[in-house]
């Protein structure tokens, strides 16, 4: 089976060293595509081995659109080489429970469906300052973690689907019977908030977009980033906390039944904010 992951970044450099790392160990370099928005050199160093596509920085008016149609663009031009196509954000890695899967081959080779869906937890770094390393698996600094329907985001295909909120673009005609899969032992670990060095950083660079002038830049959250991490991981941190079985089974039993849009004919997990956190178990680290 051959598999692929590609991902697009804007300066999240310690983000992107966390992918390359997770990514290339699971697939190799030479199956990571890396869409940079912008030149920038960094991103052919951090990822060594990796095919880097550089695109012009030059206009954020709907950004969100022609960012999705270029992105599923170039996830199924894959397609034609490669058997799954995982595609996530930067700061997204998939983490397969080893007491069910064997490999990211063989789970992929047991789904029937041609889209798949992740279990999504935001992974919180509760201390005060970061060390920020690139050369550490982020999973042996810190492994507290809220589950969120937000980000329990379908991630891989092996047919030519586009990916759109989160979810999956389907046919009108599609989208009442189309299966949905989010396999158990499969999570999406999100990492904005789990490095403070990396948060603060990457907190000016959107509050410095957010409150640039013209057309198309982002709303009130990258407008005052720094103000919304904050809240977010005072949020977190006073959470109850749950043991991980039952956290996650919670958790993944609530997501079940998927929202099927038909608006946007877009297939896509609830979008629940689950009142509690957990701990990962230790395989995590390994």
């Amino acid at each position: 089976m051959k598999i692929c992951a590609l991902t697009m970044a804007y300066k999240d450099h310690w983000a992107l060293s966390q992918w390359f790392r997770h990514y290339s160990r699971l697939l190799g370099p030479e199956n990571l595509y890396v869409v940079s928005h912008g030149a920038d050199p960094r991103i052919q160093e951090i990822c060594p081995g990796a095919s880097v596509l550089t695109i012009p920085r030059d206009r954020l008016q709907g950004f969100d659109h022609w960012r999705g149609r270029m992105l599923n663009g170039f996830q199924q031009g894959l397609l034609e080489i490669y058997d799954w196509v995982i595609r996530s954000d930067a700061d997204e890695l998939i983490c397969l429970d080893p007491a069910r899967w064997g490999s990211l081959a063989d789970m992929l080779a047991d789904q029937q469906a041609p889209a798949v869906f992740a279990l999504g937890f935001n992974l919180f770094d509760f201390s005060q300052s970061g060390v920020n390393a690139t050369d550490l698996s982020v999973f042996a600094k810190t492994r507290d973690a809220v589950f969120t329907g937000h980000y329990s985001k379908a991630w891989a295909v092996r047919r030519p689907i586009g990916l759109r909120r989160h979810g999956i673009q389907l046919r009108a005609a599609r989208l009442a019977q189309f299966p949905f899969a989010m396999p158990r032992g499969v999570y999406l670990a999100h990492l904005k908030y789990a490095d403070v060095a990396a948060l603060s950083a990457m907190s000016e660079v959107r509050q410095e977009v957010g409150n640039s002038e013209g057309p198309g830049t982002p709303g009130k959250a990258w407008k005052q980033a720094a103000k919304e991490a904050v809240e977010k991981r005072e949020e977190a941190e006073a959470l109850p906390q749950l043991p991980w079985d039952e956290a996650e089974e919670t958790a993944w039993s609530s997501l079940q039944s998927p929202v099927r849009d038909e608006a946007s004919s877009v297939l896509r997990c609830k979008s629940l904010r689950f009142q509690f956190r957990t701990t990962l178990p230790n395989w995590f680290s390994r």
